[in-house]
């Protein structure tokens, strides 16, 4: 296996609505960030990838760009960008940028060309249709709800759009739309940002016919032609580090997308493990109790597949999901600190480039204190809520709201806990942040971790710097055990002669589990001594022979 420098990183992904507010005004911004950057490096991460930052009208909080190559006004300027970059490479740290570019807001200068006349010469960077019999092309529904397709008046045709009305999807069979989206990620990498994360980018193909579909397009004809051409236009150029979210994967797919020989990207995103206990008609908004067993096998599956042919990324933590601690493991007391650390070396210990979100190496939680929807920004979260509560009716306000509290993208999104001053540290008090903080920040904010030798904070910390002592970490064949246990979770790595063991306890009670005696030297572990082959409530040990 070639040794990439992108694999022996750990990336720290910051959503800078959410991280620091430098200017009172309630929301984060790029010189909030900058002044935490000491914070990341003493963290022992090594890449920053920043949610998107460009200029946008803020339906989808960023996702909807307006100008590629702007910065968005409420985080700055491109001279604070300029510093924040400048910084961060002075302390070693990389940055990595959010490429949006399946969609557009609206209100970019190519989408307000597009509309305005069939014969505009943007008209074709965007997907537009004739009715069909009377209404929209096909029945696809979009992400935020609704249908897919909007009727524009102006032109008498329809837009497709998978997210939100002002999210229009571009037309990546349309030559020019590559070549401006190839220019504009060539000026940011010529800039010195060091790769990108590309949010949904196997949605970029369409089928040529619309027409009677009911599936979405992921993975569609053309995307690894497209794919291709971005690397051989712009990737290929840059020493970057590049990974693609990618919804409906298997591990088969991956291998097209970020095998060593694919030449597309480094890695992808891929969502089979955070779909877990979904149901079947309300998808995440109803949630199941799952086996641990189904977990294992899902994490094995992806590990053991693209072992030698691809590379993994390891998250249980981003901005559109819920937070670990409260889904996987146990938010409640010490069960928390326990179960936070345990969740974390699962993850961390496995073969791929972990990726840390803002908060998880505190253990931040769920936010329970949203007791009412207007408590809640997230759009994704405020539709489901119209759709199932106030339209269809299929779901009870409780129902809905028990869904909310589990599931919601803001659980993600409140202010960084960064001490137990009013508002956390993110923002003086008697500002209102944009959205409120959970309520337990007085417990839990990186005041109290950063220099406590059993904290969370620390806990990631060390892991961090074992990544970089040794390579089996990084490099080392993954072997699972005990596939069918439903208490603990266990697997080996090993490289050159050397084995590494993770066990771990994934429930509340002792349990006793012979191979937890471990053989060499404790790497790691989570309480304070061995008690050998008894597990205790959430302990997980790392042994090194």
């Amino acid at each position: 296996m070639t040794k990439n420098w992108w694999q022996e990183a750990v990336v720290y992904q910051v959503y800078p609505r959410s991280f620091q507010d430098s200017n009172n005004d309630g929301i984060g911004d790029l010189e909030g960030i900058r002044q935490r950057l000491p914070y990341i490096k003493k963290l022992g991460a090594t890449v920053i990838w920043l949610n998107p930052i460009y200029a946008s009208p803020n339906d989808d909080n960023g996702y909807d760009i307006s100008d590629y190559e702007a910065i968005q006004p409420d985080f700055g300027t491109m001279a604070d960008f300029d510093c924040l970059l400048a910084d961060a490479h002075k302390l070693g740290l990389k940055i990595m940028m959010d490429l949006v570019v399946n969609h557009t807001s609206d209100e970019h200068q190519w989408f307000i060309e597009s509309r305005s006349s069939k014969t505009s010469p943007y008209r074709d960077y965007y997907i537009w249709r004739d009715p069909v019999d009377g209404h929209a092309p096909n029945d696809w529904k979009a992400a935020f709800s609704g249908s897919a397709w909007q009727f524009d008046d102006a032109t008498g045709q329809y837009y497709l759009h998978l997210f939100s009305k002002k999210q229009p999807d571009l037309n990546w069979a349309t030559p020019a739309v590559r070549t401006n989206v190839f220019d504009m990620m060539t000026r940011w990498l010529d800039k010195g940002v060091d790769g990108f994360r590309m949010d949904v980018i196997n949605l970029i193909s369409k089928p040529d016919d619309l027409t009677g579909l009911t599936e979405w397009p992921a993975n569609g004809p053309r995307e690894h032609e497209y794919l291709k051409e971005m690397n051989a236009k712009v990737l290929s150029h840059f020493d970057c580090i590049t990974v693609g979210e990618t919804g409906g994967v298997t591990p088969e797919d991956a291998l097209k997308y970020a095998g060593f020989d694919s030449h597309e990207l480094n890695m992808i995103f891929q969502f089979q493990h955070m779909d877990i206990g979904q149901d079947p008609k309300f998808g995440k908004w109803v949630q199941h109790p799952f086996a641990l067993s189904e977990l294992k096998a899902i994490m094995a599956r992806w590990q053991t597949k693209l072992n030698g042919k691809a590379w993994n990324s390891l998250y249980w933590n981003n901005h559109d999901q819920p937070r670990v601690v409260s889904r996987f493991g146990n938010d409640e007391g010490e069960a928390r600190v326990l179960s936070a650390k345990m969740l974390g070396a699962v993850l961390h210990f496995m073969q791929g480039t972990p990726y840390i979100y803002q908060g998880e190496e505190l253990g931040m939680t769920n936010v329970h204190s949203f007791n009412s929807i207007e408590d809640y920004r997230d759009i994704e979260t405020l539709n489901a809520y119209r759709e199932h509560v106030e339209e269809k009716r299929d779901l009870t306000h409780p129902q809905m709201m028990a869904g909310i509290h589990a599931v919601s993208r803001d659980n993600a999104r409140t202010p960084m806990q960064w001490d137990d001053s009013v508002n956390a540290g993110f923002t003086r008090e008697g500002i209102d942040p944009w959205i409120a903080v959970n309520a337990n920040y007085t417990d839990i904010n990186a005041q109290n971790q950063v220099d406590d030798p059993d904290s969370v904070f620390t806990f990631y910390q060390k892991m961090n710097a074992l990544r970089t002592k040794y390579d089996i970490i990084t490099y080392g064949d993954f072997t699972p055990l005990d596939p069918d246990d439903e208490q603990t979770w266990s697997y080996t790595r090993q490289l050159n002669g050397q084995t590494l063991l993770l066990t771990a306890n994934f429930t509340a009670q002792p349990v006793t589990l012979a191979r937890a005696k471990g053989e060499g030297e404790l790497l790691l572990s989570n309480y304070a001594d061995d008690q050998g082959a008894e597990l205790r409530p959430y302990e997980v040990k790392v042994y090194l022979k």
